[in-house]
């Protein structure tokens, strides 16, 4: 009889899905800290760019958060350490933010480039869970979500902790576009491809009644 016959796939579902849950629900904790809306007033405030970025899978996040930025107002773009690190860095100005994804904010190619990128850029913004490390000491404004040491499978492979990242990121996306006044005519706009532009109409008559912003 193998292992298989023994192995309790539901039993790790519900275990992985719930460690996921508490790792997203864990960044409620930010949102009545003054930290939290210095940062939306931040983003919404920026006459420059926001360079995303990250290593690794925090890495894949940035991109993402780079571009649900953009979409929604916010010229946003993704430079991963490495590019950086062989030039890239030369796009920044002092009108710019860098936004950094880090769960432990350890990686030496990351940090290095968020401490070239200070000097060029007008601000550092970490979201971590680690709000002590080097990363987060060089940041101009921490977002520190409190994670469970077992919210990643094996506590090393990030999963609830990316996921975190991008519950985060949503609620950054959609309160600086508020706060910056982006319509949804210019969201349309600006996305005419796809079932979204094909909907468009459609969908923007949905949100005029609904009276969502």
């Amino acid at each position: 009889m193998s292992n298989r016959d023994f192995f309790d796939a539901a039993g790790v579902a519900a275990q992985v899905t719930e460690s996921d849950i508490q790792a997203v629900a864990a960044i409620k904790s930010l949102f009545d800290q003054p930290v939290f809306d210095r940062v939306t007033a931040l983003l919404a405030a920026c006459n420059g760019k926001v360079l995303v970025t990250g290593s690794g899978t925090s890495g894949s996040v940035a991109r993402r958060a780079a571009h649900l930025l953009s979409v929604s107002g916010t010229p946003a773009f993704f430079l991963s350490p490495g590019d950086g690190l062989h030039g890239g860095l030369g796009a920044l100005t002092t009108e710019d933010i860098i936004l950094a994804f880090s769960k432990g904010g350890s990686s030496e190619e990351l940090n290095d480039f968020c401490r070239r990128g200070r000097t060029l850029a007008s601000h550092l913004v970490v979201i971590t869970a680690n709000p002590t490390s080097p990363l987060s000491q060089m940041a101009d404004m921490v977002l520190s979500i409190p994670l469970a040491k077992d919210c990643d499978l094996g506590g090393v492979i990030a999963t609830g902790c990316t996921l975190a990242f991008s519950a985060l990121t949503d609620v950054l996306v959609e309160i600086v576009r508020r706060l910056r006044g982006y319509e949804w005519e210019s969201f349309f706009f600006t996305h005419p491809a796809g079932a979204v532009g094909q909907q468009a109409v459609d969908s923007l008559k949905r949100l005029q009644k609904s009276g969502q912003r």
